[in-house]
């Protein structure tokens, strides 16, 4: 296995991180929502998979009453 000499901050630095990122999406044009007109490709996803744990809590009920109410 490789070794990674890389150090981790101990604080997080939004300004740093953000800015690049923030320039990033301008560049690319991702605050730009783009009309697609190819309604095969459309698609929703209603109730999302749950979370990481994969264990379904209160909130995922919830969500989901709220859905079809």
């Amino acid at each position: 296995m490789k070794k990674i000499d890389a150090e981790i901050p101990s604080v997080y630095n939004p300004k740093k991180v953000e800015e690049k990122w923030y320039k990033f999406w301008l560049e690319n044009d991702y605050f730009k929502a783009k009309h697609n007109h190819n309604k095969e490709n459309n698609f929703s996803i209603v109730i999302p998979p749950p979370n990481i744990t994969g264990s379904l809590h209160i909130g995922h009920a919830l969500n989901n009453t709220l859905q079809d109410i």
